[in-house]
């Protein structure tokens, strides 16, 4: 008999989402004015587990909870919120607030939270800092944004190459102004070159009269200031970086970049690629109904010129729908077909240039692959949908005709969901901004060509 619990059944079918009661008791607490009751609540929880609360509840009782909690408030929380619902709740936010909110925070934290701020309200927030955090702010803004400058932490820990071990760790004890977290030290020369890093734990195993410059990691990588936000997540998880020194055209260190930055962007990248897919933006669930609208238009109006080419085509056809009716029931399923397939390849051809896995190098022997991939299904789902079109219209050639439609349709489709998206890359263009339409374009009037055209051609 097993005496083990099956761990599997007893772990929650939704791990890690946000307790309805959380909601429930801190909007309680909102309505009671309980203040003692909700900050004793909240340190039950994790930051990013109240960061989710907030775009859980609407805007009165997002302000009505800032209210509440005032000088007890955690700026670890508004690190770890959305960017734009952080910067709608500082803009409400007293100075002395504000300072309450940032005064914890490291200095690649509060860049994050300040840096799509008006230039007014920038300018205040920054004001309530302390003079080195301002200096350390201020440069930091300095450099383009989507940079590794932007996404630096100022705060690092570093060492001379003359110290040994136990000199490190006798100054980092003295230190009061080490980093909340850090997992290495870099050392420098004398003109403030990092010519290597140290993991903690090297460290601590070493012995103390061990002198530093012998324990440097030999894989030690540097990040150029003006490096993109992309490659920095790249390298990071090509390489499994830990922490990496930032420096600047003259190879001088300038800041740190940690594992948990670089994941951020990671994530960041990936969703922006999913909703530029599917023409959605630059959007979250706090924005508000005109926001989100007008954010979604631009897209939907592109959507609907696209439209009109495939109904341009379905037009030049019209006698030929006119005299076989059964066209018109059958051509959504080759349009549709193509442009499942054709999002199918367009999905993976944009990950795979985001990860870097597609390149110039074997760009050639994807695109034939996914052309094969295409005409495989295709002659697959031709022999299913001649039978079915034969079946339902008892019209042998009406099923010959939609299964070439369905060959050709599915074979341009693969074809149109690589080449798209490299085509863009080429000129410098993000492959998923306008992928989509661009695509399913293409396989619609591709499919409505071929499918109405060989019918013309044969049926008629």
């Amino acid at each position: 008999m097993d005496d083990n619990p099956d761990i599997e059944n007893e772990l929650p079918e939704r791990a890690y989402e946000m307790d309805a009661n959380l909601v429930d008791n801190v909007l309680s607490f909102i309505e009671t004015q309980d203040k003692n009751g909700l900050v004793t609540l909240f340190d039950q929880y994790h930051a990013a587990d109240i960061a989710d609360l907030f775009e859980q509840i609407d805007p009165t009782s997002r302000s009505a909870l800032i209210q509440l909690w005032g000088k007890e408030i955690d700026g670890e929380v508004f690190a770890e919120m959305d960017e734009g619902l952080s910067g709608e709740l500082i803009e409400e936010m007293s100075d002395e607030l504000v300072s309450q909110v940032l005064k914890d925070l490291e200095t690649d934290d509060v860049v994050d939270l300040v840096e799509d701020l008006e230039k007014s309200e920038q300018n205040r927030v920054i004001e309530v800092l302390d003079t080195t955090d301002q200096i350390a702010v201020l440069n930091s803004l300095k450099y383009p944004e989507g940079t590794a400058g932007r996404l630096m932490a100022r705060e690092l820990v570093m060492a001379p190459t003359h110290w040994s071990v136990g000199q490190a760790i006798d100054n980092l004890r003295k230190s009061k102004t080490l980093p909340q977290q850090f997992y290495d030290i870099i050392v420098i020369d004398p003109m403030s070159k990092p010519i290597g890093k140290i993991a903690l734990s090297t460290l601590l195993r070493a012995q103390r009269s061990t002198q530093l410059v012998e324990l440097i990691d030999e894989e030690f990588r540097t990040i150029p200031v003006l490096q993109s936000q992309e490659d920095v997540a790249y390298a990071f998880n090509q390489y499994n970086m830990v922490s990496a020194p930032v420096v600047d055209e003259e190879n001088r260190l300038v800041g740190v970049i940690t594992m948990d930055d670089a994941m951020e962007v990671l994530g960041d990248e990936a969703d922006e690629d999913i909703k530029l897919l599917a023409g959605v933006g630059d959007e979250s669930l706090t924005d508000t109904i005109l926001v989100t609208v007008r954010q979604r238009f631009p897209w939907l109006g592109l959507n609907l010129i696209t439209s009109i080419f495939a109904s341009i085509v379905i037009a030049q056809f019209s006698s030929t729908i006119e005299a076989i009716v059964a066209l018109a029931v059958l051509m959504p399923i080759v349009a549709s077909m193509g442009g499942n397939a054709g999002t199918q390849t367009l999905t993976v051809a944009v990950r795979a240039l985001a990860t870097k896995d597609l390149t110039s190098a074997n760009a050639l022997r994807v695109i034939r692959r996914e052309a094969l991939v295409g005409l495989l299904n295709g002659l697959i789902f031709a022999i299913i949908i001649g039978f079915i079109g034969y079946y339902w219209y008892g019209f042998p050639m009406l099923g010959i005709v939609l299964a070439v439609a369905m060959i050709l349709n599915l074979l341009m489709a693969g074809l149109a969901g690589i080449l798209v998206p490299l085509v863009l890359d080429k000129f410098n263009l993000d492959p998923a901004l306008g992928s989509s339409a661009l695509v399913t374009t293409f396989t619609d009037v591709i499919g409505f060509f071929a499918f109405l055209g060989l019918a013309a051609a044969i049926l008629l």
